[in-house]
């Protein structure tokens, strides 16, 4: 992810974008075509990670064609594009239910192939767009050896790194915690997803705060309400009002705080790496949402509740807010 990122600011938007969507039907078909084996399962899961990329390829291009006084609106809307989670909740099974098993899949290959249209036919890059110099190997490494870098992962592998996790692993919560049906929790799942992507309550809201004030101010505040957020889902209170508050609470703050990172990578890395580092927080992201289901499968099958792995949640969110606002707040400020 990283190294096709750092291609793209290379190559532009343009071909990047078309190149990784037509590239990315092919392990869509490939798990839809073949469901029942483990190894193709696995490789394709590893595969779908190319559509990923977009999103690091996207940044750069917001931030090469909006000025900084807009940047954080503008990657802000681009963010709603993970709106897709809350989407493919909604639809599979329906889709499924009425045209079988590989509905889905063609759906999303359909789409693939729209998109891989709309960004040749429209797609390009600023005329002024200065390309870096190196092979996209060598930025890397340069990349890796940026201190922001790594803050920036830690922060965002906490802010959509906590959104995807919950998004996944809330209707197992749900339903052992508060013995909710499959079908209830899985609905409440979905709106749990549909409040941190949709335009206008969280990842853009970030952005437009982040325009306004400092943006590490609104990703400390983020991290800082995360914290209550999960103390208040800890204590398991009753579902209506409290779980639902502390809940949607985590997907909003946490939404926002997702666009609050990107919005500092356009002032913490050089120009010709934002590609770079954009990749490896993104991949920093999906890291952060595969370790937390697990840590949260391990504690409820020792414990028999969920409140340690809540109380986890809410240290590694105080952490970040003390990160962002001792040491993140002044390298931005340098």
């Amino acid at each position: 992810m990283v190294c096709t990122c750092a291609a793209a600011t290379s190559d532009g938007a343009r071909p990047m974008f078309t190149l990784i969507s037509l590239l990315t039907i092919v392990p869509v078909l490939l798990v839809g075509l073949l469901p029942d084996s483990l190894p193709v399962l696995m490789i394709g899961g590893v595969l779908l990670g190319l559509g990923g990329t977009t999103f690091a390829v996207g940044v750069p291009a917001a931030n090469a064609w909006f000025p900084p006084e807009n940047r954080g609106m503008a990657l802000g809307v681009f963010g709603v594009g993970t709106g897709g989670t809350a989407i493919a909740s909604f639809t599979t099974l329906p889709l499924t239910a009425a045209f079988g098993q590989l509905a889905p899949f063609l759906v999303v290959s359909v789409a693939l192939v729209v998109v891989a249209v709309l960004a040749w036919t429209l797609l390009g890059d600023p005329a002024d767009r200065v390309v870096p110099p190196g092979s996209a190997f060598h930025r890397t490494v340069e990349t890796l050896r940026l201190a922001a870098t790594w803050e920036l992962s830690v922060l965002y592998a906490l802010t959509f790194g906590g959104f995807v996790a919950f998004s996944v692993y809330l209707p197992t919560y749900l339903k052992s915690a508060y013995d909710l049906s499959a079908s209830d929790a899985s609905m409440r799942t979905a709106g749990f997803v549909v409040l941190a992507v949709v335009a206008l309550v969280a990842r853009p809201i970030g952005g437009w705060l982040c325009d306004r004030v400092h943006p590490a101010d609104v990703l400390g505040t983020a991290c800082s309400l995360a914290v209550a957020f999960a103390a208040l889902a800890a204590f398991e209170l009753p579902l209506v009002p409290f779980g639902t508050i502390a809940f949607l609470g985590l997907a909003a703050v946490l939404g926002a705080g997702a666009g609050a990172v990107f919005a500092l990578v356009a002032k913490l890395a050089p120009p010709d790496e934002v590609g770079a580092v954009t990749g490896l927080v993104g991949a920093a992201g999906g890291l952060g949402g595969f370790f937390p289901p697990l840590v949260m499968g391990a504690i409820y099958g020792t414990a028999g509740d969920y409140t340690w792995g809540l109380v986890l949640l809410a240290l590694a969110a105080l952490g970040c807010a003390a990160l962002t606002f001792a040491v993140v707040r002044r390298a931005a400020a340098q």
